[in-house]
């Protein structure tokens, strides 16, 4: 272990002096200081201070084999030896990202054939947005541009995936752009009113089909959404929705492009989100899980149809990233890939973990006073704050209360996240059901802090 070459208070000011973090109202953090992790192992994390904590969301639904792993470390290791960079310019290839590719293809559906890569998601949404207008292009309809995303959904911070999403404050700090639009979260708690939840997934499906005529559908090129919505409070929709989505995309000839981005690799218990729902998309937006974090990598995956399109029609394709396919990136992926198929990680998340956290998270909380509803399945789940469980009342203030909550689990040890007024848990794949039974211990000592200290309860 390498011993830290400052105090905390030194690299909180250094902190301060240079770096602007994301999604944070700098001065404010400049004011408490930032928290400085500095050791990872497993699912445990350690500040410079030495302080335990139980990482409940896979850093940010990256590390599904958890911190520490030799086998991702030596992969790294070698291929820094054998070749540490080279690019896919110049009519080149390298072994490492074909071997990544033979075995990505491995795992995927039969009707993916290609895959573009990047160094993280928000890029891989960058290329979605022009390979799909590039697709309709090739196949003579290049007035089918624009892109259709949801409210509240999110595919990353740079400029086209901002508008891509549906965070209405990016949009306030320049983030949109012409030839997007946006339709209604499929959010039943918030939304549904006296409807069933199949009655509300339909009539929130429908409201892309009504997007599509209304904008035409000569003039539509995608929908793309998360097969459960992540940073927007890990939302899950009703049965009924993704079945709707795909008929409506179908008969209207527009692509559905799932962002698998917090999804993909294992997360749900399938290995791809879309699985577990039971759609099938035209394109597939990776990362995070892909290499588990512990190196940057993205990719777009394509299916037949399109790639063909693209390989047998398009030409040059007017794209490139320094760093695409990076043979350190592809050699971590490989073993990354392997170890969960290997291991089995996937099915012990279906069969095991996940079904154990699910029932361990209604047991300790489907009657909590302050939770309203619980939602996941594998190993992500949401608790949504409610001041009334039977009428679906929120509170007022659910972010801040959510936010307090965050904040008096890291108190407790724990690394949790807070949506608007949605509590998210994401523990790595490889939990076990101690670590699993500790996660919801700490939320629960959590909650109960946050409705005394807020005097909810």
């Amino acid at each position: 272990m390498t011993a830290p070459k400052h105090t905390t208070k030194e690299y909180q000011a250094l902190d301060a002096a240079h770096h602007i973090h994301a999604f944070l109202d700098q001065k404010t953090l400049n004011e408490q200081g930032a928290l400085v992790i500095a050791r990872g192992q497993g699912l445990n994390l350690w500040d410079s201070d030495g302080k335990r904590y139980l990482d409940g969301m896979s850093g940010l639904w990256c590390t599904a084999l958890g911190y520490g792993r030799a086998d991702l470390n030596a992969a790294a290791a070698r291929q820094l030896e054998e070749l540490p960079y080279y690019n896919l310019f110049f009519h080149t290839t390298h072994p490492r990202v074909v071997e990544l590719s033979e075995l990505l293809f491995s795992l995927l559906p039969a009707h993916y054939s290609h895959a573009i890569y990047t160094n993280s998601g928000s890029e891989a949404n960058e290329v979605l947005i022009r390979s799909v207008r590039r697709y309709w292009q090739v196949v003579g309809k290049p007035q089918k541009k624009i892109m259709i995303g949801r409210w509240n959904g999110y595919h990353g911070s740079t400029l086209g995936s901002t508008a891509l999403g549906g965070m209405g404050f990016m949009h306030e700090m320049g983030g949109m752009l012409p030839d997007f639009a946006h339709i209604g979260e499929p959010y039943y708690f918030a939304a549904g009113g006296d409807l069933s939840e199949d009655e509300f997934g339909l009539e929130a499906a429908r409201e892309l089909e009504a997007k599509i005529l209304e904008l035409g559908a000569e003039n539509v090129a995608a929908f793309v959404a998360e097969p459960f919505q992540g940073a927007g409070g890990m939302i899950f929709p009703p049965a009924s929705y993704w079945a709707e989505i795909q008929r409506i995309c179908r008969q209207h000839d527009v692509l559905l492009c799932a962002d698998e981005v917090i999804g993909g690799f294992g997360r749900t218990g399938e290995w791809f989100a879309h699985q577990h729902f039971g759609f099938e998309p035209d394109t597939l937006t990776i990362a995070k899980g892909l290499t588990s974090g512990y190196i940057p990598m993205g990719g777009l995956v394509l299916s037949r149809r399109i790639a063909d399109a693209l390989v047998q029609q398009g030409g040059v394709f007017a794209h490139g990233l320094t760093y695409a396919g990076h043979p350190v990136a592809a050699a971590v992926a490989i073993a990354n890939l392997t170890a969960l198929r290997d291991e089995r990680i996937v099915e012990r998340v279906k069969a095991d973990t996940g079904p154990y956290l699910q029932q361990l998270l209604r047991d300790t909380f489907g009657e909590h006073p302050l939770i309203g509803e619980i939602q996941g399945t594998g190993l992500v789940a949401a608790l949504q704050f409610a001041e009334d469980r039977a009428s679906r009342k929120r509170f007022a203030n659910e972010n801040d209360i959510a936010w307090h909550c965050r904040n008096v689990g890291f108190d407790e040890g724990l690394i949790i996240r807070s949506t608007l007024g949605r509590m998210i848990v994401a523990p790595a794949l490889v939990a076990s059901h101690a670590e699993l039974d500790e996660l919801v211990e700490k939320t629960r000592r959590a909650l109960d802090r946050t409705g005394r200290e807020l005097n909810l309860l």
